[in-house]
């Protein structure tokens, strides 16, 4: 995973208005805790943040107190109509810690013919993974499967130096068999052709 280098100013100002101002020019209020340092209130610029996050699990880079810093999104708050970035949360990460985080689980192949649907009960499957090295996804291969298959978290094969952080035997992925078109009742069909 590539690190994304973000420019960042310590907030001074706190409350609703100092945060109004600093949206209006282009910057997300913020605030970076972890590893027992007291919380570091920053402005991160709006559109480079907001790409950013469109990375998975994004490692992101922002200088505090004169310092390059690891940190990870924790929490996103977002407007709820524009969906813009309001507030953001980050998690201070050191090189060579393990942290847990969820990788989205996607899938290849065709199922076997029939018509059967396949469910993701797990969008995301929790690992456990080094800060400076997390896998962006996983993919997984539903080639063949037929009805009331099912692919397990221990199923997927995961890249070295990343563990499960769920129930082995927890289900990621199931295939449900079609359901039936529903066969009209044939007096009903001669009543129609009467009619």
């Amino acid at each position: 995973m590539s690190e994304i280098r973000l420019a960042a100013e310590t907030r001074t100002e706190f409350g609703k208005g100092a945060a109004r101002r600093a949206r209006r020019a282009g910057f997300v209020p913020g605030v970076v805790y972890g590893h027992g340092h007291a919380p570091v209130h920053l402005n991160l610029p709006g559109h480079d943040l907001m790409m950013a996050l469109k990375t998975p699990n994004a490692l992101l880079v922002v200088p505090i107190e004169g310092k390059d810093e690891y940190v990870l999104p924790k929490a996103v708050q977002r407007e709820a109509i524009k969906r813009t970035i309001e507030h953001v949360d980050l998690l201070l990460v050191k090189r060579g810690e393990k942290v847990t985080v969820e990788i989205p689980v996607h899938t290849e192949g065709e199922l076997a013919p029939g018509g059967n649907l396949l469910e993701h009960v797990l969008q995301a499957l929790p690992v456990e993974a080094e800060a400076t090295h997390l896998p962006e996804a996983v993919t997984v291969s539903v080639e063949g499967l037929e009805a009331g298959a099912s692919v397990h978290a221990k199923d997927i094969a995961l890249p070295a130096g990343v563990s499960l952080a769920v129930d082995a035997d927890a289900v990621v992925l199931q295939v449900i068999a079609a359901q039936a078109a529903p066969v009209e009742d044939e007096a009903a069909e001669a009543e129609g052709a009467e009619a």
